[in-house]
């Protein structure tokens, strides 16, 4: 006989393996036992938030988020909580990493690259226009559905992730270097609008060069140069992607394109097919506020053993 399989429910959804992981939280594979829906199960340990004095930020990005529907943005179903753990119940994307693709396949023909930082550019404009912001946007965060089509996600969570690691919010350097804007860079408030924009002009240089466009081995050299904008571009782009390009990794962000601008841009526009969908006009935030209460979801354990070998 082999050894008893434990089976493990937080709610309504059956627990399966992790497949994710940071400083702040887990996220594993888990599966809605009423309807087979697949879904991605982030965890927090409620004591580090706490710890942290997060509670009221948590409540409010998750109440945005669940406000939040396009086709572009991984969506947030519902949130659970046990007293030690805080369940965030998300849209399961089957298709991996744009950072995957590029790493595997290279660059992107102009078509490729232009669709995806179209779709990236959608979701971008509609949570701004909602108040919220990324500034963690890298190819990593962008994820494929089973069709192809761009999926951004942590959406609202990766400033939390910064905070709970670091009990700051705009005053903090988030992101990774590379794809940072420079006033993120230096120690003061900034735009979260513009630092998202320029995050998407790094990754659209990125689908078109196969490499970044600011890199050194010496945190200071690449400061400097990201603060410059000094970069160069490889001979295949054509001039109308360099063109935008240049005008959103303008260092000065009174002066860099706004996302308007960017809709208007003959470049970008090529065969722009806009996201066609119906908005969500309320959702259920009861739940919000029952995440810090000493209420309990139930965690159902149950074990039985599987046939001989």
């Amino acid at each position: 006989m082999s050894e008893p399989k434990i089976r493990r429910w937080v709610g309504k959804y059956e627990v399966g393996k992790t497949i994710g992981e940071c400083a702040f939280a887990k996220v594993r594979f888990a599966q809605d036992s009423e309807t087979g829906q697949p879904v991605a199960l982030m965890i927090l340990d409620k004591e580090k938030v706490l710890n942290h004095k997060m509670a009221d930020q948590i409540k409010r990005d998750i109440s945005t988020m669940k406000l939040i529907y396009h086709p572009n943005v991984v969506q947030l179903y519902e949130v659970l909580a046990s007293k030690a753990k805080m369940y965030i119940v998300l849209e399961f994307i089957s298709g991996g990493e744009l950072f995957e693709k590029i790493k595997n396949d290279g660059r992107m023909n102009e078509d490729d690259a232009r669709r995806y930082f179209q779709q990236l550019i959608n979701a971008v404009d509609y949570c701004h226009s909602r108040g919220v912001y990324h500034r963690y946007l890298k190819p990593e965060n962008l994820l494929l559905d089973a069709q192809g089509n761009l999926k951004v996600s942590d959406f609202g969570f990766s400033a939390l992730s910064q905070q709970v690691e670091d009990n700051g919010l705009h005053h903090t350097a988030c992101g990774i270097p590379n794809y940072a804007a420079p006033e993120v860079l230096i120690d003061q408030d900034y735009d979260g609008a513009k630092a998202d924009l320029w995050s998407c002009g790094v990754i659209l240089f990125v689908l078109l060069a196969g490499y970044l466009p600011f890199e050194d081995s010496t945190l200071t050299t690449l400061h400097k140069k990201i603060s410059s904008a000094e970069f160069s571009f490889p001979t295949w782009p054509s001039s109308g992607a360099k063109n935008l390009i240049v005008r959103i990794l303008d260092p000065n962000p009174m002066t860099r394109i706004t996302i308007p601008e960017i809709l208007e841009d003959e470049w970008f526009k090529k065969d722009y097919k806009p996201a066609v969908f119906e908005e969500k006009k309320e959702a259920n935030l009861a739940d919000v506020e029952a995440v810090f209460n000493d209420s309990e979801v139930v965690l159902l354990v149950v074990m039985f053993v599987q046939g001989p070998n």
